[in-house]
């Protein structure tokens, strides 16, 4: 008698209906959040050259095109500064209550008060020198001074009407600081997304050209407080201590590199794991989808994909807009 096999997997990838039917992960609108780049002025939209179809845009073009995509379904945008003037050795512009980054927070939440506004909170736009922090006379980024103007930073945006701050900076003890800040200034409800796994990597490159604090970085690095990319326990206790401290959500950046952090994170914690799939990233993968390497909509959706199956609950990324798009189609 001929023998079959009791067990064939492929029954399931028989057809597309079966393939969605059993599907462990789907990505939809509610995963994504779009992290945007503000220029001052008026009706101005430029093209990242390192970042090819991301652009810095003014206020008023980033409200129509944000409009447009909350009809889409988008939930978050996150807001990042190109600060070109008003720099300076302590970043008093991080918390003045009509910068750049705190206008917007109050003109998006004017026109679309149900859109969530994710702000960064750290100093590297604002500072001469383009670290995340106050610095020395020898260029040591000082951890405590530093934490005193993040606080600032923070209520200067919770002022403004901001649903979530995001402290990028890699500070000890910052989260804890900007937590209590937050209730003495009576925002118990201003969540906070850490940045808690921000490692020290090659892929920021683009960001950095976006914003313009490359040339103000010079030949210095951030290795002093970004982790080393050969850690992985080290992330799982930079999480763990920022929970403790107040993180409402915590945050691995880069993204795809790492993602078997993110995997270890969201078994190990109950708060919600978000990632970043940087703009390196972006660049990697655009470059390969312009050169007719890679199919965009395929590339795009599975590189997303991926970051679901390890465990994330949001991602952002710069392909939020196309991906919207795609969900969108008949």
């Amino acid at each position: 008698m001929k023998r079959f096999p009791l067990i064939r997997k492929r029954r399931l990838r028989y057809t597309q209906s079966i393939r969605s039917l059993v599907s462990e992960n789907v990505l939809t609108a509610n995963d994504l959040i779009w992290p945007v780049f503000v220029l001052e002025g008026e009706n101005r939209s430029e093209e990242i050259p390192s970042m090819p179809g991301v652009f810095r845009m003014s206020q008023d073009v980033l409200l129509i095109k944000l409009t447009q995509l909350f009809e889409l379904g988008l939930k978050a945008v996150t807001l990042f500064p190109v600060v070109t003037d008003n720099k300076t050795e302590f970043a008093e512009e991080s918390y003045n209550p009509d910068g750049l980054v705190q206008c917007t927070i109050r003109a998006i939440k004017a026109e679309l008060p149900e859109l969530l506004v994710i702000s960064d909170v750290a100093l590297d736009p604002y500072t001469i020198h383009g670290q995340d922090g106050l610095i020395d006379d020898e260029g040591y980024v000082l951890n405590d001074e530093t934490i005193e103007v993040l606080c600032k930073q923070a209520i200067s945006h919770a002022e403004a009407g901001v649903d979530i701050v995001a402290p990028s900076d890699m500070m000890d003890g910052r989260i804890i600081q900007i937590r209590m800040a937050l209730e003495e200034y009576d925002f118990p409800l201003v969540s906070i997304l850490a940045y808690s796994a921000k490692y020290a990597s090659c892929f920021y490159g683009p960001f950095r050209d976006a914003v313009g604090s490359s040339g103000n970085l010079g030949k210095s690095s951030k290795e002093g407080y970004q982790m080393d990319p050969a850690n992985g326990k080290e992330a799982i206790d930079e999480i763990a201590l920022d929970i403790d401290e107040g993180a409402d959500m915590v945050m691995v950046k880069p993204g795809m590199p790492y993602l078997d952090i993110i995997s270890q994170a969201s078994k190990q914690f109950n708060t919600p794991i978000f990632a970043y799939q940087v703009s390196g990233e972006y660049a990697m993968l655009q470059s390969a989808i312009d050169n007719g390497f890679l199919d965009e909509k395929k590339a795009i959706l599975e590189s997303l994909l991926c970051f679901k199956r390890a465990g994330c609950d949001a991602i952002l990324t710069y392909y939020a807009d196309r991906v919207l798009n795609y969900l969108n189609e008949k």
